[in-house]
């Protein structure tokens, strides 16, 4: 049980255990361990499951882990965290979910983010989902996230779906405020008959607020996959979206941006392309003695590096 706890923080927050730092360590539906720090401070909600983190003003190069595991089957799982990032602050938190499935019944894991970033704070904020194990009950991962941002502030979102969920719904609503500015990146990848929903709404509300969003993704076998991220200008900001997706096998993939310009002064650009793997570096790589399939492996992590 400890060891596949282990390995399962290593995969989703790089690291086999939580002792040092700020930290909080949700397991099978509970609060394992937990730890604050002088700038970091970290403190379980009354009445409903979830997290309150606050980021003190001023803070610089703080990190927070605040990882969740599920290692049985039949677990339904629902949170609420609130992340409060100072004025000036710069942090980064490390989040995800890493589920080890064994059994027949489905194991669960709902999580609600919200994220406010006073002024001029920074945030790096990673969440890696990952599913496992050997039993037929389904792995699945459904998080909403919420973000307020306002002047000056700065946030670095990276979504990763490493592998093995069966099915995810995700949803992600952020407003901006003057000068703020979001960088949103979203890797992902399905195989077998996986399934998985993106959301994003953005709203550029103040002046000169800037958006870019980046997915990635890849979809094997017969997999589904829909991207839906839309930019809303509502005064002079700029936004660039840009989704591009590897389809193999009989998989389907839908992208859907969508841009909408409220001001005059408001700059919003996507692109969106889906293909299947270059022929021309499949047979390339094989030429260095790699098979078909140890071919497309380096070209799909690669893609998704």
């Amino acid at each position: 049980m400890l060891t596949m706890m282990q390995n399962l923080l290593k995969t989703i927050a790089d690291l086999p255990e939580l002792n040092y730092g700020a930290y909080n360590l949700r397991a099978n539906g509970k609060g394992v361990q937990q730890h604050s720090t002088d700038n970091i401070s970290i403190t379980s909600k009354i009445g409903i499951p979830g997290i309150d983190i606050k980021v003190k003003p001023g803070a610089k190069g703080e990190v927070a882990y605040i990882p969740v595991v599920v290692t049985e089957s039949g677990v339904n799982d629902m949170v609420y965290n609130d992340f409060e990032i100072g004025e000036n602050a710069d942090v980064t938190i490390i989040a995800g979910c890493g589920i080890h499935n064994d059994g027949c019944d489905a194991s669960q894991h709902d999580g609600i983010h919200r994220f406010h970033l006073c002024p001029g704070a920074r945030l790096k904020y990673v969440e890696k989902h990952y599913g496992e194990g050997e039993g037929t009950g389904d792995r699945i991962l459904n998080p909403t996230t919420i973000v307020q941002m306002e002047e000056g502030s700065y946030c670095e979102m990276e979504m990763v779906q490493i592998g093995g969920v069966t099915s995810t719904m995700r949803k992600t609503d952020a407003h901006l405020g003057k000068d703020a500015k979001l960088v949103m990146t979203e890797k992902l990848l399905t195989h077998g008959s996986q399934t998985a929903h993106s959301d994003v709404t953005v709203n550029l509300d103040g002046e000169d607020a800037a958006l870019q969003i980046i997915s990635r993704s890849v979809a094997k076998d017969t997999s589904v996959q829909v991207f839906h991220p839309i930019a809303i200008g509502n005064t002079k900001s700029r936004a660039h979206v840009q989704c591009d997706s590897i389809i193999m096998d009989d998989a389907r993939v839908s992208s859907i941006p969508e841009i909408t310009a409220n001001h005059a002064l408001a700059q919003i650009v996507h692109e969106a392309a889906i293909g299947r793997i270059n022929n021309e570096q499949l047979l390339k790589l094989q030429t260095f003695g790699l098979t078909e399939e140890e071919a497309e492996t380096v070209i799909v992590n690669a893609f998704l590096d």
